[in-house]
């Protein structure tokens, strides 16, 4: 899985709060056929973090939680 590839599955899952319309992560949006994968691609995203080669602010700006 590359990088891109784990922000296109895991920006699926961003969702906006109705109360004070803060974006967060919400697994429950996701099918469960695609759930598995998404928290893949998540735990992916914040391994990449973890390794160096983005920090946890341009991941947050990647997925649209920023």
């Amino acid at each position: 899985m590359t990088i891109e590839e784990a922000l296109k599955l895991v920006r699926k899952a961003v969702k906006h709060s109705h109360l004070d319309n803060q974006p967060h992560i919400d697994l429950s949006v996701c099918t469960a056929d695609k759930r598995i994968i998404t928290q893949e691609a998540l735990t992916f995203l914040q391994a990449e973090v973890v390794k160096g080669n983005m920090t946890e602010d341009e991941l947050k700006e990647k997925l649209g939680l920023a």
